[in-house]
């Protein structure tokens, strides 16, 4: 085996092999090449090899979403480290761990007018969980390792991004026989979530819990299994209690309101009323709906307690507490001497329900083509036991309509909610699934992030979805944005691309629908045809003029 020359390659090569950073994610350039030769000369390491910066870090980020480890991203210096950006934006509100790894020029050279030079310092320092800035020479060894493993750690403990700085002088590629070098391993620490601050406040929430009527759980962006089935039984067996799903939440149930749009849409004040919580307990990441945001805004629950182990966001302006450990672990101190409780909450919430599945059901047999039906289709015959990636936008928006199986799992780039980096995050993520995995995108999404496919580690049996109405469909459905002048060109931004040429260049299976017929004998041979055969590209041509007409009518049926 041989080692890059650099001390601070063989530093950061080798603390990552010890606390078991194995994949990798390089994207090519010359001030790296210490990194890049310290990798891949390891065959412990895993190497992904993607030219586009942001496609690379958004890829990673997919996959350390699956693996819930910290995958390692190594760039060159200048620009190259900004085009991670909205991928490490996104890890740091969605809690992902990413370990971002920059050459760097040495001091001397900063701000001098020397080529592909930028001030790498403390670049993310409104996005990043910690800045290790590393310092040249052997002299600096002890503080070198001191950061790394700090940064390291953090990403370990806290799961979120960690910026990593280099710098290297020339010459950049020599090799040597053996480690000069052997840094000290600070492992990282077990995080405990329970102590007696998280006693003490679920006691407070236990005596809310025992003494209110009206409970209202509402659960957004979480990994599947986060709440058993089991324990759901538990606490919907509570007939204050009312628990509101969506897709992202990767909790499908009867048991649940996962179309919560569907359900309040029609709602007049008295129904607010009654709907409007005593007791609110929020967990998991950002909520989609917007009309559940200004439902709660605007009905305030009497109190309000966030479970996360990490943060708690005051989205509702009522925010009274947070409980700085697992929900499992909340759930069973709440549910350990269950009470009898006289409520009719959930027995009124849910009538209403009741009638809204009857008219959504009514409504689907009435719907022309359009976005809705195309939506209504995939869900119709998704197979189980898939995993769902989805873009954001329009996608995520009509998922939120749909009952999906509970071997579904769903996941969707919340934490900021950008177009840009859907399909790479869908890759990588796919890369370390365990399951099929397919991607519902809508047209600018995709072609915002077509160099995704710039990538050597698709797996055969990744399918892409692309539901292609011409522009942002989402701007349509926006309250006055028609109104706007030059409403086509600079908020719908319409198009006339597809994806024909795209799945052309790289080597992607290529079919699309136009209408009712076409679109549902191609979701039959996109789930039905080998899954060894390489990845698929359907793309749905949806008409523009009339989709936000058939949400709009849909809203109006359910009343």
């Amino acid at each position: 085996m041989k080692f890059s020359s650099k001390t601070l390659s063989q530093t950061i090569t080798q603390l990552s092999l010890a606390k078991e950073i194995t994949n990798i994610v390089i994207s090519p350039g010359s001030r790296n090449a210490p990194l890049t030769i310290g990798f891949t000369e390891d065959s412990r390491f895993n190497n992904y090899s993607i030219v586009d910066e942001r496609c690379a870090a958004f890829f990673a980020l997919g996959m350390a979403q699956q693996t819930k480890k910290p995958v390692a991203l190594v760039c060159t210096s200048g620009s190259a480290l900004l085009n991670y950006y909205p991928a490490i934006a996104e890890a740091f509100y969605s809690d992902i761990p990413l370990v971002v790894i920059s050459a760097d020029r040495p001091e001397k050279l900063l701000e001098i007018g020397d080529g592909q030079t930028i001030n790498q310092k403390n670049v993310y320092e409104n996005h990043i969980l910690y800045s290790a800035n590393c310092i040249e020479g052997k002299t600096h060894q002890q503080h070198n390792e001191t950061v790394i493993n700090i940064a390291l750690n953090t990403a370990i403990e806290l799961s979120g991004p960690v910026h990593i700085n280099l710098p290297f002088s020339e010459p950049l590629y020599d090799l040597v026989d053996d480690l000069q070098v052997r840094p000290q391993h600070v492992p990282a620490r077990k995080v405990t979530t329970i102590n007696e601050s998280v006693t003490a406040e679920i006691l407070k929430l236990k005596t809310l819990w025992d003494t209110s009527e009206k409970i209202l759980i509402l659960m957004g962006v979480q990994s599947p299994d986060v709440i058993s089935e089991t324990m759901l039984q538990k606490i919907t067996a509570d007939k204050s209690v009312v628990i509101m799903t969506e897709t992202t939440s990767n909790l499908h149930s009867d048991d649940t309101i996962s179309a919560i749009d569907q359900l309040i849409a029609p709602f007049s004040e008295t129904d607010f009323k009654a709907l409007q919580p005593d007791l609110l307990i929020t967990l998991g990441g950002m909520i989609v709906s917007k009309k559940v945001k200004a439902f709660l805004r605007n009905y305030s629950p009497k109190n309000h307690f966030h479970i996360d182990s990490k943060k708690a966001y005051d989205s509702y302006f009522s925010l009274t507490g947070h409980i700085k450990t697992t929900p499992k672990y909340v759930f069973e101190q709440l549910l350990a001497q269950p009470l009898n409780k006289v409520s009719n909450y959930r027995k009124t919430i849910f009538e209403i329900k009741e009638r809204r599945v009857l008219k959504h059901n009514e409504y689907k047999t009435k719907t022309p083509y359009s976005d809705f039906k195309v939506y209504q289709s995939i869900f119709d015959v998704l197979p189980n036991d898939y995993q769902l990636q989805l873009s954001n936008s329009t996608a995520i928006r009509y998922a939120q309509f749909f009952k999906l199986d509970k071997s579904i799992a769903v996941f969707c780039n919340r934490g900021t909610s950008g177009i840009d980096g859907s399909m790479s995050t869908a890759i990588g993520a796919a890369n370390q699934a365990d399951r099929p995995v397919l991607f519902i995108t809508g047209d600018l999404s995709f072609f915002y992030d077509s160099n995704a496919l710039w990538n050597n580690y698709i797996p055969e049996n990744f399918k892409i979805i692309v539901v292609n109405n011409s522009g942002g469909g989402i701007f349509r459905v926006l309250p006055k944005a028609k109104t706007m002048t030059h409403f086509e060109t600079f908020f719908e931004t319409r198009h006339h691309l597809t994806a024909a040429h795209v799945a052309s260049q790289y080597g992607c299976h290529y079919a699309k629908a136009t209408d009712l017929d076409s679109l549902q004998l191609e979701l039959d041979k996109l789930f039905t045809i080998s899954e060894e055969s390489g990845p698929r590209i359907l793309e749905i041509f949806t008409p523009p003029e009339l989709n936000d007409q058939v949400l709009s009518d849909y809203f109006k049926y359910l009343q």
